[in-house]
């Protein structure tokens, strides 16, 4: 009796032991990320980085290592951009370029999504397009200016004409790609509680397929971005307006290499500010709502 006893007392702490190691997993600790923490550990390195290219940089320039003719002093560049300023062109240059490429990329988004559901879910559809939308996807960007220009002109159309056929396939892939990784248990799970047809593409499939997903569109502005520089450099025109390709291209042909430099900057800063101010903040969306981002 005694010892039964003592096998019902062990067997009641063994199960007061794991629900108190289940209440432990689920009370994950939450707290916001202090202002210091923050800029020290992904403000400081980046602007530290910057700090030694740029000193890296003086120090080839200061001691004759290279030609100044090639490699202008980084003041030089700094002039170029005060000059900008100073005459009020800046931001417009800049602007010139960015409503393009996210117009172009919103673009390329809405024709890209359905495409990319379309070859993931239809076997037919993917077996025909699909290795297209691959090729059309290592095919450089560049490669379409010719043509789009002899299509429309020099217009904006010849520019979306330009950044469409360089993103759609990225962002069609990479949904792709995002739904051949959902978990069939899912999709089994969804068409049980009956999320079928577009209910369960809504709910179901593209959660699920949000990483890969936003994957593809990280690559898809990256390519919008690498295919309007392209357009904006080999087909310049008055009616285009000065964007960052064209500022870009006169430096080359004034042979203005600090111009040149200022041109290659402006383009670097923009490519890293949509990522930091837009798909980076989607990224931790996405892995904190999934566990895997816990501040």
């Amino acid at each position: 009796m005694a010892s039964t006893d003592t096998a019902a007392a062990a067997k009641r702490d063994d199960l007061a032991g794991l629900e108190a190691g289940l209440d432990a997993l689920d009370a994950v600790e939450v707290r916001r990320t202090p202002v210091r923490e923050v800029l020290v550990r992904k403000v400081l390195p980046p602007v530290l980085a910057v700090t030694l290219v740029l000193a890296v940089w003086q120090v080839l320039v200061s001691a004759g290592i290279t030609e100044e003719a090639k490699l202008p002093a980084p003041s030089a560049v700094w002039d170029g951009l005060a000059d900008m300023w100073l005459r009020g062109t800046l931001f417009e240059v800049i602007w010139t370029s960015v409503s393009r490429g996210l117009a172009g990329f919103l673009l390329a988004l809405a024709i890209g999504t359905p495409l990319g559901l379309l070859v993931a879910r239809v076997r037919f559809v993917r077996a025909a397009i699909g290795p297209i939308l691959s090729g059309l996807q290592s095919l450089p960007s560049v490669a379409w200016v010719p043509p789009a220009v002899l299509w429309f002109g020099l217009n904006d159309a010849m520019m979306y004409t330009v950044i469409l056929l360089g993103a759609v396939p990225s962002v069609a892939n990479g949904l792709v790609s995002g739904v051949d990784q959902i978990s069939p248990l899912f999709l089994r799970a969804g068409r049980t509680m009956g999320a079928t047809g577009l209910k369960g593409t809504r709910h179901v499939v593209l959660p699920a397929a949000l990483p890969g997903y936003l994957a593809g569109l990280k690559q898809g502005w990256a390519f919008s971005w690498r295919s309007l520089m392209a357009a904006e450099i080999i087909a310049s025109s008055p009616d285009l307006g000065l964007g960052l390709g064209q500022l870009l291209e006169n430096g080359r042909n004034n042979i203005d290499l600090p111009g040149v430099f200022l041109a290659i900057l402006l383009i670097l800063v923009v490519g890293i500010a949509i990522d930091l101010l837009i798909f980076s903040p989607l990224e931790r969306w996405v892995l904190r709502s999934r566990g895997l981002l816990a501040k």
